[in-house]
C-alpha cells in the first residue's frame, strides 16, 4: 500500500488579468501543514474507487500511467470548492499514491495538466510539491484562449519565487456556512469575462507591492510587512473580480474580511480563490485573539462557520511506503 498526504493551500491571487501584459495570472499563495487529504492506493487488476468525485481522477491516473488498475481510498479530505485547493490537491495525491503503489516515479508537473489541474495557477501543483510560499510565473498572454485548452494542452506556470515563512507564523481561516465558491464550467466563464474586460493598471500596481513589499518581507519574516501587502493584493484582485462576484470580496465574505481584518491581533486578511474560505495571517502569540476575532467576524456576517489554525508548510505531499517509511515526495 501506498499513503499519500498533503495539505491545502491558500490562494491570495493572480499578479495580472489583463490581456495588455506580456505575462497572464501569475499566482500568488500558500501551503498549509492543516487541514490535510489523505490517499491510498494499491495495485488491482482493475479501477476500485468508491468516491465518485475521486474516480474520475483516479480513471485518469490508471489511464496516463498504464496501469492495470488500482484500489483507491480517500481516508482524509478537504472540503470541495471552498477555496482551499482540493481539486488539485485530490488529482496529485491520486496520481502520487497510485504510482508509488506500482514503484513508479512520478513528475507530478509532467501530468498534471492531464489531470486537468495547473492551467491558470501553479500554486496548488508547487504547494503538493514543496510546499511554503509561492510566486509562479504564469502564462505567455499569447497562449489565452476564449476556450479553455484541452486537458494536456499547458504546461503548469514555473516557480518564479519561493520561501519558507518562519515557524511561529499561524493562518486562522473561517470557513462560512454558505455556498461553495465556483468551480468547473461556471468558473471557467466568469474567468474568460474577467481577463477580457481587465483593467491592466491594476496588475502594474500589484507588481509594485510584490516585488518592494511582499517579496522582501517574505526572504527578511516580517509578517506585518507581508500580511499588509497580502491584503493590498487581495483588494486589488477583487476590484478585477468584483462584476462576477458582487464586490471585492463575495457577499457575505466581504463583512467578514473587514472584521476580522480590523482587529490588531491579524496582520494580513483575504479570501482565498472564489471563497468562501477567509483568512488571516498571525503567530502562535496572537492566534488565540485572532482565532477570537474570526468568530466575532462570522457573527457579524450574520453566519455560522468552521474557525480552525492552521500552520504553514514548509514541505510538500508526503508518501508512506510503510507506516514508518516516509519519504518527501520531490525526492521521489
Amino acid at each position: 500500500m501506498a499513503v499519500v498526504s498533503t495539505g491545502a493551500r491558500l490562494h491570495v491571487g493572480f499578479q495580472n488579468l489583463s490581456l495588455a501584459h506580456d505575462r497572464l495570472y501569475g499566482g500568488i499563495g500558500f501551503g498549509l501543514a492543516e487541514p490535510r487529504v489523505r490517499v491510498e492506493a494499491t495495485r488491482a487488476d482493475t479501477l476500485r474507487c468508491a468516491d465518485p468525485d475521486v474516480r474520475p481522477y483516479a480513471e485518469r491516473v490508471v489511464e496516463v500511467l498504464d496501469v492495470p488498475g488500482a484500489n483507491v481510498t480517500v481516508v482524509e479530505d478537504l472540503p470541495r470548492h471552498v477555496g482551499l485547493g482540493s481539486g488539485t490537491q485530490l488529482a496529485l495525491a491520486t496520481l502520487v499514491a497510485v504510482g508509488a503503489a506500482y514503484d513508479r516515479e512520478v513528475d507530478v508537473r509532467e501530468f498534471a495538466p492531464q489531470l486537468g489541474r495547473g492551467g491558470r495557477s501553479g500554486i496548488g501543483v508547487a504547494t503538493f510539491q514543496v510546499g511554503g510560499f509561492v510566486v509562479d510565473a504564469g502564462h505567455p498572454t499569447e497562449r489565452f484562449t476564449t476556450e479553455p485548452p484541452a486537458d494536456g494542452e499547458w504546461r503548469v506556470p514555473a516557480v518564479a519565487a519561493r520561501h519558507d515563512l518562519p515557524d511561529d507564523w499561524r493562518a486562522v481561516i473561517a470557513v462560512p456556512d454558505v455556498p461553495a465558491g465556483r468551480s468547473g464550467d461556471r468558473e471557467n466563464e466568469s474567468m474568460r469575462s474577467v481577463v477580457e474586460r481587465a483593467d491592466a493598471s491594476i496588475a502594474d500596481e500589484i507588481a509594485g507591492v510584490v516585488t518592494r513589499r511582499l517579496l522582501p518581507a517574505a526572504a527578511e519574516g516580517d509578517l506585518d510587512t507581508f500580511g499588509a501587502a497580502i491584503t493590498d493584493i487581495e483588494r486589488r484582485n477583487g476590484a478585477w473580480y468584483a462584476d462576477e462576484q458582487g464586490g471585492v470580496f463575495r457577499p457575505p465574505v466581504g463583512t467578514i474580511v473587514s472584521q476580522f481584518g480590523d482587529d490588531p491581533a491579524v496582520a494580513g486578511v483575504g479570501q482565498s480563490s472564489w471563497g468562501p474560505t477567509v483568512y488571516g495571517l498571525t503567530d502562535t502569540a496572537h492566534v488565540d485573539r485572532a482565532q477570537d476575532a474570526a468568530r466575532h467576524a462570522l457573527d457579524a456576517a450574520g453566519v455560522s462557520g468552521e474557525v480552525r489554525v492552521c500552520a504553514l508548510a514548509s514541505d510538500g505531499a508526503r508518501i508512506d511506503a510503510t507506516p514508518t517509511d516516509r519519504v518527501d515526495v520531490e525526492n521521489r
